[in-house]
């Protein structure tokens, strides 16, 4: 385990460069790694979403494509779990859409009813919940684009996930708390007091064996708005509102070192803090 959090910390110290990759004309509001690792996608404000291809042996990344259709913001994406060419958004503009990056295009617009805010896809790939401003969770059949459930919350949604295993769902609320609901009968399971203040993200590591939250209570010196694990669940990046993104070794909740970013997808590596 030192080993490899000494290795970690070696590649930060000795990796400074500077990228700059134009990706939005305004602010960036969601980013996904493909279940490969091959793609990085990006959605915006600008309604636009942007895809790069990654390259790691040759350690660049290359702008592929950029996804026009949205006629209002794009708050939040993902990747299908299994495969690697296909993505959702959700939109402010009252719709989702789902793509395919082989085509570089929409393959399915699917009409909501409300201002959409967060998305997810069932691990298996065979479902999407969607969720809008008035916490209201719509479940969507990939195969024949149509909602099949509804849920309709009395307290506020900010993030929404299946574990790994797809028999439960997970809402992150503005009270603090994790809502465990069995799936898919949506009844509560359990209600984890996780924060004291609005808990606003959550993800599951690839594994299985952790999940981790992210709240405006500042526990780690800020509010968190975001979270990731890396594809073998061994690191777990973390962000706000403040340019940095922090990469923390996961069973030993270990700080390795952080990112500096802008709107442009500038990144650099630091030494550790």
């Amino acid at each position: 385990m030192a080993t490899c959090i000494e290795n970690m910390r070696k590649h930060f110290q000795q990796n400074k460069r500077i990228r700059e990759h134009t990706a939005h004309d305004s602010k960036v509001h969601s980013v996904a790694l493909s279940c490969d690792g091959r793609r990085l996608a990006s959605g915006s404000f600008d309604k636009t979403v942007s895809v790069f291809q990654l390259d790691n042996d040759r350690d660049r990344m290359v702008k592929d494509c950029t996804f026009r259709g949205h006629s209002d913001s794009v708050d939040q994406l993902c990747w299908h779990p299994k495969h690697p060419d296909q993505l959702v958004t959700a939109s402010g503009d009252k719709t989702i859409r789902i793509w395919d990056a082989r085509t570089n295009r929409s393959v399915a617009t699917v009409n909501t009813k409300g201002e959409n805010i967060n998305i997810c896809w069932s691990p298996d790939g065979s479902t999407i919940a969607v969720g809008n401003k008035d916490d209201l969770i719509t479940f969507i059949d990939v195969r024949s684009h149509r909602s099949k459930a509804e849920e309709q919350f009395k307290f506020e949604v900010n993030e929404i996930s299946w574990n790994n295993d797809g028999d439960l769902f997970f809402l992150t609320s503005g009270q603090g708390s994790i809502n465990i609901l069995s799936y898919p009968d949506l009844k509560l399971q359990h209600t984890l007091k996780a924060h004291p203040a609005n808990c606003i993200c959550i993800k599951f590591d690839p594994k299985g064996k952790y999940f981790a939250t992210g709240s405006a209570d500042a526990l780690i010196k800020r509010p968190v708005r975001t979270l990731s694990f890396s594809h073998d669940g061994k690191m777990l990046a973390s962000a706000s509102e403040d340019l940095i993104i922090d990469i923390a070794e996961v069973d030993s909740v270990t700080n390795l070192g952080h990112w500096l970013l802008s709107d442009k997808l500038t990144t650099q590596n630091q030494d550790q803090r």
